[in-house]
């Protein structure tokens, strides 16, 4: 295998790896944000539930037998919503951010990858100089110097 393609491999296993990690929680965001308003129309439902009992049960229609029931069913679809919206522009911003840095890697690896190609070519069976330096690794050195 030719350096390079290590190098490219090596590259895009780092950047899967980090996307993979940078994603896994988003799933579990997507999945909060679209089941908190089902939530808070459930405690809806209760709330309306709960106000039909007390009715029935006294036999009255006043508001003050149903404003209880039905103040916590509007609390819950309120806290529903709010949730939901919140996790939505958690999940949005965390997304958002995200592409912004598989465009800048997207963008690092192919730079790399033409930094090294460039990069004078060591060779192990080169002739020593006098002071035991290879000419290649002498190449290597002031190719470093000068950068």
């Amino acid at each position: 295998m030719d350096v390079s393609d290590w190098i490219a491999r090596c590259l895009k296993d780092v950047m899967d790896e980090g996307v993979g990690r940078m994603q896994s929680g988003l799933a579990v965001l997507a999945s909060i944000s679209s089941t908190s308003p089902f939530v808070g129309l459930f405690g809806t439902v209760w709330g309306i539930y709960h106000a039909l009992l007390t009715i029935g049960a006294t036999g009255q229609t006043s508001i003050d037998q149903v404003a209880g029931p039905v103040g916590e069913s509007l609390i819950m679809t309120a806290f529903g919503l709010f949730i939901a919206i919140s996790v939505v522009l958690g999940y949005n911003a965390l997304t958002r951010a995200n592409k912004g840095i598989v465009t800048k890697l997207n963008r690092f690896a192919p730079a790399c990858m033409r930094s090294s190609s460039r990069a004078p070519k060591l060779n192990s069976s080169a002739k020593r100089t006098t002071n035991g330096q290879s000419d290649s690794l002498r190449l290597a050195t002031r190719a470093s110097a000068t950068h």
